[in-house]
């Protein structure tokens, strides 16, 4: 019978031992190392992920969401088309979070602004929302505008996950006009649901006339918008 023999010469048969005792590659070694070799991995994966919503975003904007199809949106994104399965079960899945982007970041941004302002004039507060809506709304114009052109088009079961979020930020426009009304510092005849509409509707539009070149730009925007909302075009 062949005997296979085991060196215990170090380096050969045997692992080295460190000063505690512990065999050096141990599993605990493994284990930082694959934490640290995982990181880039998850880095590229959502930048790949980022780069798939990026693309959609703007083939939603041009062509519709009917008109574009997973080959394109790979495509444009510079990727395979099976890969996209590797992020995102479907087309639909990729809508969902287009629309949730384009929307929560107007919502969010327009929230900080008005909480951060402290103690000011209902006047003020509208006019930090609309400088924040502007600024958002130029800010992620692909994901916004996206929103704002296919979300009338799709039909019901699409566009069902995303009224809450709708809802509540028209909700939150509407209060905003409610206290300055209550306030005296809007007419007291003026019904809310149709000025939050003319309101938002009229920035909602600039994504398809004005270019974002620098921010001191949409800040003079929106300070004319709010002029032009508090005080109209008659003569002073």
């Amino acid at each position: 019978m062949k005997v296979t023999r085991t060196s215990t010469r170090s380096g050969t048969g045997s692992r080295r031992k460190s000063a505690t005792g512990r065999p050096k590659g141990t599993s605990a070694g493994r284990k930082r190392s694959a934490r640290v070799e995982v990181a880039p991995v998850q880095m590229k994966s959502e930048r790949s992920r980022d780069q798939i919503l990026q693309s959609a975003a703007q083939l939603f904007r041009r062509q519709g969401f009917s008109a574009t199809t997973l080959r394109q949106i790979a495509a444009r994104a510079k990727i395979k088309a099976g890969s996209i399965y590797y992020h995102f079960d479907s087309k639909e899945e990729i809508l969902d979070e287009v629309l949730d982007r384009g929307l929560r970041h107007v919502f969010e941004t327009v929230k900080n602004a008005v909480e951060q302002a402290g103690k000011v004039s209902h006047r003020r507060r509208i006019g930090l929302a609309i400088e924040a809506h502007l600024v958002a709304l130029l800010e992620t114009s692909d994901f916004t505008s996206a929103n704002i052109r296919i979300y009338g088009q799709l039909p019901e079961h699409l566009k069902k996950p995303h009224r809450p979020l709708r809802r509540a930020y028209a909700e939150y426009w509407d209060q905003l006009f409610i206290n300055a009304r209550r306030a005296g510092e809007i007419r007291a005849d003026m019904e809310v649901v149709p000025l939050r509409m003319f309101v938002i509707g009229a920035l909602n539009w600039t994504i398809e006339w004005f270019r974002l070149e620098n921010r001191d730009a949409v800040l003079e925007l929106a300070r004319r918008t709010e002029t032009l909302i508090f005080e109209g075009v008659n003569k002073p």
